[in-house]
């Protein structure tokens, strides 16, 4: 499955091209699940795990993706299904 937050394969923070793919969210139940509903994003690496701006170190930058993800998915999904499937709610 696509990204429901990218069409490009971009950083999604600064649009350089050389990315890693970054699971919003993860662990070993959340990841399958991230893949299933693409909730996934592109970012290079500063600003995925090279850096201390990068997603995995920036608990803000972090927390914000999931909350704008999770808003995506409510526009097709309820607030229900999206804790059922990932456990809580950022929101």
């Amino acid at each position: 499955m696509k990204s429901i937050l990218q069409t490009k394969k971009e950083c999604y923070v600064c649009k350089r091209t050389d990315v890693h793919e970054h699971h919003i969210f993860f662990g070993s139940a959340n990841r399958k699940q991230s893949e299933k509903y693409g909730m996934k994003i592109w970012l290079c690496p500063p600003h995925h795990n090279m850096s201390d701006r990068g997603i995995h170190f920036d608990h803000r930058f972090d927390k914000a993706v999931k909350q704008i993800a999770q808003a995506k998915f409510e526009e097709t999904h309820s607030r229900e299904e999206f804790i059922q499937i990932f456990g809580k709610s950022w929101l």
